[in-house]
């Protein structure tokens, strides 16, 4: 077993933002497929935004692809275009099953922006709901179409809407690695960085303005920060032996790593300047894969000291470890979600490596996926679904499938292999 923690350390060594990328595009799109629906679904009627032809993109459209691909919602279809000044016969979009009606116009200014109007009506209560308006250039059409989608989500369901969010992931065409920045329904891609060596294990800073990562461009492992405003990048740890398995704390002011300076991989942490080197404890096991928990006050980790790899959950600033994963000998890659009650992570069962899910308070446990080699989940920022690695037709492909099991999406490219996905933060 020691040598499978050894052989895990080793894979793990090599295995929205608002304003303007430093970073070039990417040739290739994501392709989403969904699947399931969720626990329930809310009947909507999203009518054609007036002059919406206007725009690069249809708002509309991209807005009820968002509802859509999130399972909670079922598209009432209106054959109408309707503008958020119009009067409403609220009585007829009941008849029609229809609980809540989308409506808005698109407007040219002057200055070559769009002015995007929406309203958001319960047709139950005859009431609006909501409503705004947004001056946008023509290249954030996409984005504004996608803060819409999350108004209305937020607003009928009560939890905060992630469409307008980012997600990072790696892809390898090639010879070539690709950090990939993309929207999070695998549009609007752009190249962060291109090495001929491996890149691995990003992760985003709790701003979304940086991710952190692993490069192999110096011939062995070593942890960068690049900011994606400006392009910058810096070393946070280059020590001997690998550095590997960079997660930010949730004020962005340090990173936990797993290094093995000092012989056996151990839990460090680390100022995001890459100052402050402390090791949080001294074990005679491989310890790694380290996860701040949601309210910073704890670090989750994998390590086989107990004989196989476990997960395991200790304080910010060291004290004594305790074991979290007790179902099945073999549990890899925690992930907390925001609310700090679920943890997810894969577990190797029956040969299969699958996504599980585990609630802290209760103790119960839930299989996510039905694939068989699925690696790095990551939770999406308002914790209603998980993003993971997979293998689709024995190549790399992300899955997302909702905390509840019941929906499900497959991001696929065409070419090459796509794996290490991280979920970005909520952008102020």
């Amino acid at each position: 077993m020691r040598s499978l923690l050894k052989k895990l350390a080793l894979s793990i060594a090599l295995a929205g933002i608002g304003g303007a990328f430093v970073i070039a595009p990417a040739q290739a799109q994501l392709r989403v497929e969904v699947s399931g629906v969720g626990s329930f679904q809310i009947p909507i009627a999203i009518a054609g935004f007036a002059n919406e032809s206007l725009t690069p993109q249809q708002v509309t459209t991209i807005i009820k692809d968002d509802l859509v691909r999130s399972g909670y919602f079922r598209l009432i279809d209106t054959g109408a275009v309707i503008t958020e000044s119009s009067p409403v016969n609220f009585d007829e979009w009941k008849q029609k099953g229809a609980e809540a009606l989308v409506v808005g116009s698109v407007q040219q200014l002057a200055d070559d922006r769009y002015d995007v109007r929406y309203k958001l009506f319960d047709t139950v209560k005859s009431q609006t709901l909501s409503g705004f308006s947004v001056a946008t250039p023509p290249m954030n059409t996409r984005q504004t179409a996608h803060k819409i989608a999350d108004d209305i989500y937020e607003k009928l369901t009560g939890v905060k809407g992630m469409f307008s969010t980012r997600i990072a992931y790696v892809t390898k065409g090639g010879s070539e690695y690709r950090l990939e920045i993309a929207d999070a329904d695998g549009d609007g891609i752009k190249v962060a960085l291109r090495s001929n060596e491996p890149i691995i294990s990003p992760a985003w800073s709790a701003d979304g303005t940086k991710v952190a990562y692993v490069s192999f461009e110096a011939k062995k492992p070593v942890v960068w920060v690049q900011n994606l405003m400006t392009g910058e990048r810096r070393v946070v740890a280059n020590y001997k032996g690998s550095n590997s398995a960079p997660a930010w704390s949730p004020d962005g002011t340090r990173l936990a790593l797993a290094l093995s300076r000092d012989g056996l991989t151990q839990i460090y942490t680390v100022n995001a300047d890459g100052t402050g080197l402390r090791r949080l404890m001294n074990s005679s096991g491989i310890d790694t894969e380290p996860q701040f928990s949601a309210d910073g006050q704890f670090i989750y980790f994998l390590s086989d000291r107990g004989g196989g790899p476990q997960i395991y959950r200790i304080g910010v600033n060291g004290g004594e470890a305790k074991r979290v994963t007790f179902n099945g000998n073999y549990n890899i890659t925690p992930r907390i979600s925001p609310d700090g009650n679920t943890l997810a992570y894969i577990s190797r069962r029956d040969n299969k490596f699958q996504l599980y899910v585990l609630d802290l308070p209760t103790g119960q446990e839930q299989r996510l996926s039905d694939t068989t080699k699925d690696e790095s989940p990551s939770f999406s920022p308002n914790g209603r679904y998980i993003m993971y690695a997979t293998e689709s037709g024995r190549r790399g492909s992300l899955a997302v499938v909702s905390v509840d099991g019941k929906v499900r999406q497959k991001l696929t490219v065409q070419a090459g292999d796509i794996r290490e996905p991280t979920w970005g933060p909520f952008m102020k």
